[in-house]
């Protein structure tokens, strides 16, 4: 592949929220999840795995989960005197908490802990970091292969479109509904699928915005 080839992956990628029935075949999930597992991560610690749902009860269901405690926090707002921000947070930011609904499959992205030989043997021992700061390290190696997921889905023909409003709202409620381990953290959620549409491309910060070259 020439450069060119990869830009075109990465600049025709969408996040695409209309999906088709057309089934993902497993052989799919496995590929993408391949490219994920290359990802780079801090002292190749792969803080990293993924929980494919392809059956349509159940992605119905953590849909719910996230509408139930949107509503919960609409209510909580409006008894608190900010009935605008309740009705925005149902009419606006609802729609886009739960754009997984009809997607043929929705992958739940976790970040274990990160452990590695010199956290064990150097980090630790002379207490480096907070505990806490852990966590933050498995969450940045998973979020690069998230992105890796996605590139790669694109380039299969396949869209996606990743989601923290499920994590932000009822990150409880599907960690009990999966079973998921109290160590691991749901970093986002991913839809995957065949796209229905195609959006148009969003507007970027100009290169000169967010580069700084310092010689």
């Amino acid at each position: 592949m020439n450069y060119e080839d990869f830009k075109n992956i990465v600049l025709d990628r969408r996040s695409v929220r209309n999906f088709t029935e057309q089934e993902v075949a497993t052989e799919d999930i496995r590929e993408i999840i391949d490219c994920a597992r290359y990802a780079p991560s801090d002292t190749n610690s792969q803080t990293w795995q993924f929980i494919a749902i392809r059956n349509k009860e159940k992605i119905k269901h953590i849909e719910q989960l996230t509408w139930d405690q949107l509503h919960l926090r609409a209510a909580e707002a409006e008894q608190r005197g900010l009935s605008k921000e309740a009705r925005m947070l149902v009419r606006s930011f609802g729609p886009y908490a739960t754009a997984f609904s009809d997607a043929p499959v929705l992958i739940i992205c976790l970040a274990t802990p990160y452990a590695s030989k010199f956290r064990d043997r150097i980090f630790d021992p002379i207490e480096l970091v907070d505990d806490a700061v852990w966590a933050e390290e498995g969450i940045k190696s998973s979020c690069l292969a998230s992105q890796n997921l996605m590139l790669a889905a694109h380039a299969r023909g396949l869209a996606t479109c990743p989601m923290t409003g499920p994590v932000l709202l009822a990150q409880d409620q599907i960690r009990e509904f999966l079973d998921i381990p109290e160590e691991c953290q749901i970093n986002m959620v991913i839809s995957l699928g065949y796209p229905k549409e195609r959006p148009g491309k969003l507007a970027r910060k100009e290169i000169d915005e967010i580069l700084q070259i310092i010689d």
